[in-house]
């Protein structure tokens, strides 16, 4: 990929903090940047959810061993996308010059082993380095095999987990949406006087299968989703995502691109929202009827929300009073450092900080929207500045990624998992009884409470002799 095309991509037009005369694009990549993912893992994790495609990746095998299914998404269907596929290059491959000739086979392999509708190549560091012309090869491969083959070019060094993100969409954008139409919508599906619209999701992953709760009110409502980019997702429908009505971008500005570029070239409007918190669910469902103007869409929607508000705030009351006034500790990134705070604030919990490492400019705007100019974002991470923080600020609990848990255990402190490889599900309005059940249960357990009193054998007993 050429400087030029990074460029542009850091210097995303959608992001409304690009306008700003003293802040153009987004921070260019430093050295050590990439500790928290490069850009090979976020092309990689932003595509893999793609359930019925061959997922290669073309450098040594450390690259995909280190990084493959870490983002803990569930499916409906295939599950192609958890088999591991690398060309494994080794030394003397790179000095050979065999990197092409691997990828060939490996491209053949994955076709005649397993027959995905289409086989994504990504790009790793070592590849990138040696020139090997992957572009060539994948069209190569697919001219002889009949079968869509993608280059997602997305080595590491590129920069960030972020840029990754808007790479693994450039290249959906140049190879795979709009090279299809859509099905006509099934009759099974169609109801007397519904009119079914299509809609799309960007940036929505299916992390712990959550958007399992969301789906059925697009069903009811009768909004077809045309595809996700990329939870759950299939070949086929990421290919139609052009003819969508409207389209929501769910992760911030991962895939701001894609957004940005299906509007330009086919006119789809979009909106940005978040399916955590009940106030945030309601909103996006208001904001698919405002864009497709339809007025029964609209009456449909509102009486939808009034009843489903109501269920959640008769499941969420007794766990409110539980979690009401206990102090957050939040440390994630990307929409998760501004979303979860909404929901959070839904259960009347006080969030005390918020991680914004992976954040940008736009993420942090939201962030002092929701908690006031003078709120505390963190970009040290590291476990002596995090249990520093927490102690300071009185918190109760630390949500954050899995890296961080054994910091919180041996600091015994009740810990909550928040990132990509959670086991539970916490988008939607059944979400939020999840995400208020799991919280009050960490809090509560008897074990923090053990676990913080002095060892038997640490203080003398009075009347206990001491044995030498």
């Amino acid at each position: 990929m050429k400087a030029t095309q990074i460029a542009e991509l850091l210097n995303e037009p959608a992001c409304s903090h690009n306008d700003s005369k003293e802040k153009a694009g987004c921070a260019r990549p430093k050295p050590g940047a990439t500790a928290g993912g490069c850009s090979f893992d976020g092309a990689q994790i932003a595509l893999l959810p793609i359930a019925d495609v061959a997922h290669i990746v073309h450098g040594p095998i450390a690259c995909a061993g280190s990084s493959w299914d870490n983002r803990g998404t569930k499916t409906t269907g295939p599950t192609l996308f958890k088999i591991g596929m690398t060309t494994d290059l080794t030394e003397q491959d790179v000095i050979m010059g065999r990197g092409e000739k691997r990828l060939f086979h490996a491209i053949k392999q994955a076709i005649d082993d397993y027959h995905p509708a289409a086989v994504f190549v990504y790009a790793t560091c070592v590849t990138a380095l040696i020139g090997d012309d992957m572009e060539a090869v994948c069209k190569a491969a697919q001219k002889h095999y009949g079968v869509p083959v993608v280059p997602v070019d997305c080595a590491g060094f590129y920069g960030t987990k972020n840029l990754g993100n808007r790479i693994a969409g450039e290249a959906m954008l140049k190879y795979v949406i709009g090279t299809r139409e859509p099905d006509p919508v099934p009759a099974a599906a169609q109801r007397p006087g519904i009119q079914v619209h299509d809609i799309s999701l960007i940036g929505e992953y299916n992390i712990a299968g959550e958007f399992f709760h969301v789906l059925p009110l697009f069903d009811e409502l009768g909004l077809r989703i045309l595809g996700t980019l990329s939870g759950d997702a299939r070949f086929a429908e990421v290919q139609t995502m052009h003819r969508a009505e409207a389209s929501m971008v769910v992760c911030a500005k991962a895939l701001l691109n894609v957004a940005r570029k299906v509007e330009e070239q086919w006119g789809v409007p979009w909106f940005e929202g978040s399916f955590y918190g009940v106030a945030d669910v309601s909103h996006a469902l208001r904001e698919f009827a405002r864009l497709l103007n339809d007025p029964d869409l609209t009456a449909r929607t509102e009486a939808l929300i009034a009843r489903e508000e109501a269920k959640a705030d008769a499941a969420l009351a007794p766990w409110r009073e539980r979690l009401k006034g206990k102090r957050v500790l939040l440390y994630t990134g990307g929409v998760k450092s501004w979303s979860i705070v909404s929901a959070l604030q839904d259960l009347g919990m006080t969030v005390v900080a918020t991680g914004t490492k992976k954040s940008t400019e736009e993420d942090k705007a939201r962030i002092r929207e929701l908690m006031g100019p003078d709120v505390n974002m963190i970009d040290d991470g590291s476990p002596k500045a995090l249990l520093s923080t927490y102690k300071d600020l009185r918190a109760d609990i630390l949500i954050a990624g899995g890296r961080n848990l054994y910091t919180a255990l041996k600091a015994r402190i009740p810990f909550l998992d928040i990132n990509q490889e959670r086991e539970f599900g916490y988008a939607g309005y059944a979400g939020m009884e999840e995400l208020a059940r799991q919280l009050a249960l960490t809090m509560e357990s008897p074990v923090w409470a053990k676990v913080k009193k002095p060892a038997p054998w640490a203080t003398p007993q009075v009347g206990t002799p001491l044995t030498v």
